[in-house]
């Protein structure tokens, strides 16, 4: 089974974070757009895309646009991993059988969606993939009103994509 792809309707979540406390999708999209991460701590192509989520997320989380990530490993093994990798946009734990996961059909990870506030699926990125990172980073530019910057700084080595 693919990841679920643009058009279909998102699959609520509630899940608790990395410090038990429940969150779910539908409180995200009543302030706009959600981006929704799925992860595993060990997951070398996780550990490259993440840190540049974050940095999506100090150029335009907030009130309108909604950031979580969504990890596959229990919650301290991914309080360690938000640690070393500099992130500090919400992580839930959605371990023991990955229900949500499931529910989102994912074969691999990194998996992103990008959720409009209708709850329907506007992105869906599988593995690292430049391009869908870029347009994710367009919309929630356009959701917080402010102007689009570049998320990938000049002289970066970057890949267009690394399959997860």
């Amino acid at each position: 089974m693919a990841a679920l792809t643009p058009g279909t309707t998102a699959p609520g979540i509630a899940l608790k974070d990395t410090n038990g406390k429940e969150m779910a999708l539908s409180v995200g999209l009543k302030k706009g757009p959600v981006l929704a991460a799925f992860f595993k701590v060990s997951c070398p192509t996780c550990q490259f895309t993440l840190p540049f989520l974050e940095r999506m997320y100090e150029m335009y989380g907030g009130s309108n646009v909604t950031f979580l990530g969504i990890s596959q490993d229990d919650a301290r093994d991914t309080r360690e991993f938000m640690k070393e990798f500099g992130i500090r946009f919400p992580v839930l734990v959605d371990d023991h059988g990955y229900p949500t996961s499931n529910q989102y059909g994912l074969t691999n990870v990194p998996t992103t969606f990008l959720i409009s506030p209708d709850g329907k699926i506007q992105i869906s990125a599988v593995g690292f993939s430049k391009a869908d990172l870029e347009d994710m980073a367009a919309a929630a530019a356009r959701a917080t009103g402010k102007a689009a910057t570049p998320l990938f700084k000049p002289g970066e080595v970057v890949p267009d994509y690394k399959p997860g």
